[in-house]
């Protein structure tokens, strides 16, 4: 027999050695390189559904693929490693930046929406954000008598006094109050989990009437029930950019990365978040002390013809999500 000299041995170990590194580039690649073809081709079935609301998060961590098959020096790896990065990033980064406003020279509308968790957030809190941030518009979901009543006591009929009410016991009412006169007012009731959604056209001095809804489509809190939520997301009604100006505000169990939501945006919304460059911002969570990554499913989607100011997040105490505040342009009326 021939022995085995120690450099046959050294070489040998160098050839595992590189075999088990460039493995494990392309086990670090693998499953981000998945992630972004599946969030580009709009792929958000069965149980990838709640996984997509996570895509920022895997954005952000595509980088360290990258790191790796370039410090080893893997560079098949690190080629699929940078797309990856460009794609993910290129699909998350824009929300982090404000995009240009159509010319809207109306008058300035304050729109606040809120997930009331079945009526457990605290209403003094909603009163005071509604009072100090001079709200026009309140969209709220999860939307109890016991609730509406204990506002009304703290003084939101003063502050907000028209209103489209629908208080239901449990998860499935909705409110819409408002600064301005209410005509055309009523709800309708989604077919998944029977969430409803109040709506009404608004009179703003100065601008054109504005439809506003209270969106709150099904959860796909599971697999079995991810049909109603893209029946519910389906089922929210279309911008109408030839038409009246329309806005849906409220908690869409939904974010930008799921192709449904980006289906009904298209229709000639811009989501206001998205436009003021805080579309990053997360609204359901950890608020209510469990351990989930924030993720962005509260928006308000207004007509392109609307200008975006801004948009920020607040705290509700009692409830799982933030509320989301956006200040809007509207058009001045012809």
């Amino acid at each position: 027999m021939t022995a085995i000299t120690d450099e046959e041995r050294s070489a040998a170990r160098k050839g595992r050695n590189h075999r088990i590194a460039t493995a494990a580039c392309w086990l670090a690649v693998a499953p981000a390189a998945a992630w972004a073809a599946l969030r580009l081709a709009g792929s958000d079935r069965g149980p990838l559904v709640q996984a997509v609301a996570f895509t920022p998060y895997v954005a952000a961590g595509s980088l360290l693929p990258l790191v790796l098959a370039l410090a080893l020096r893997r560079w098949a790896a690190a080629v699929v490693a940078a797309l990856t990065a460009l794609a993910l990033i290129g699909a998350v980064a824009p929300r982090a930046v404000a995009a240009p406003q159509p010319a809207a020279g109306g008058p300035t509308l304050r729109l606040l929406t809120a997930n009331l968790l079945k009526g457990s957030a605290d209403p003094a809190r909603l009163i005071d954000l509604v009072r100090t941030q001079r709200v026009d518009v309140l969209t709220v979901q999860e939307f109890t008598p016991e609730i509406a009543a204990e506002l009304d006591r703290l003084g939101l009929a003063a502050l907000l006094p028209h209103r489209v009410l629908n208080p239901e016991v449990g998860t499935t009412g909705s409110g819409l109050y408002a600064r301005f006169p209410l005509d055309e007012g009523g709800f309708r009731r989604n077919r998944g989990f029977g969430f409803t959604q109040a709506y009404g056209t608004l009179a703003v001095p100065g601008a054109p009437p504005v439809r506003v809804e209270s969106a709150h489509p099904a959860a796909p809190y599971a697999v079995n029930v991810v049909p109603d939520w893209r029946t519910d997301l389906r089922g929210q009604p279309p911008a109408t950019p030839r038409g009246r100006l329309s806005i849906l505000a409220g908690d869409f169990n939904a974010t930008l990365d799921h192709a449904p939501l980006r289906n009904l945006i298209d229709t000639g919304y811009a989501d206001a978040a998205d436009a003021a460059g805080a579309g990053l911002a997360g609204t359901w969570g950890p608020y209510d002390g469990d351990p989930i990554p924030p993720v962005t499913i509260d928006h308000v989607l207004v007509d392109r013809r609307i200008a975006v100011r801004a948009v920020k997040v607040r705290p509700v105490p009692g409830s799982d999500h933030r509320a989301v505040l956006a200040e809007l342009r509207l058009p001045a009326a012809l």
